[in-house]
């Protein structure tokens, strides 16, 4: 399609201010999808530590938390989260943990998981886990250095 001169040169100009927003764009604090405000891909945060497995949680047993919405499996499980969601909320926001160490982000999968002295991470598919997994405090170190630079703090 051939646009007049004017036209063309506004195009540009959006185009550019647009890529210009995006790489200098920070992640969000919580991992959520594209199209989706959920976090953990909607899975039942609190059921990781409870049931140790992962669990979908359920649209009428929702809040919001840090500009999320998080899901449970049962009102218990919510109520739970509510108490103390730093708790139960997967480090790095649910982003891939092994990535963050890396410097970088990279979605968390809710079925690649683990909890470590306490804290729920989620990694980004199994072979990345198995690559954390070699080395859980090393790479732990290394996040926790990287998430405020990350975040942009």
């Amino acid at each position: 399609m051939k646009f007049p001169m004017k036209i063309s040169g506004i195009l540009l100009l959006v185009s550019a201010l647009v890529l210009a927003v995006n790489a200098s764009a920070k992640p969000d604090p919580v991992y959520t999808s594209f199209f989706s405000s959920l976090a953990a891909g909607g899975h039942d945060v609190v059921a990781y530590f409870m049931q140790y497995k992962s669990v979908k949680g359920k649209s009428k047993f929702s809040t919001d938390y840090l500009e999320a919405q998080w899901r449970f499996s049962t009102a218990e499980n919510l109520a739970k989260f509510r108490s103390d969601p730093k708790k139960y909320a997967p480090q790095y926001g649910g982003y891939c943990a092994w990535a963050i160490s890396q410097g970088y982000t990279a979605k968390g999968d809710p079925e690649y998981w683990r909890i470590v002295g306490g804290k729920l991470y989620l990694n980004y598919n199994e072979d990345i886990q198995n690559t954390w997994e070699a080395d859980i405090p090393g790479f732990v170190k290394l996040a926790e250095k990287n998430w405020p630079m990350i975040l942009g703090e």
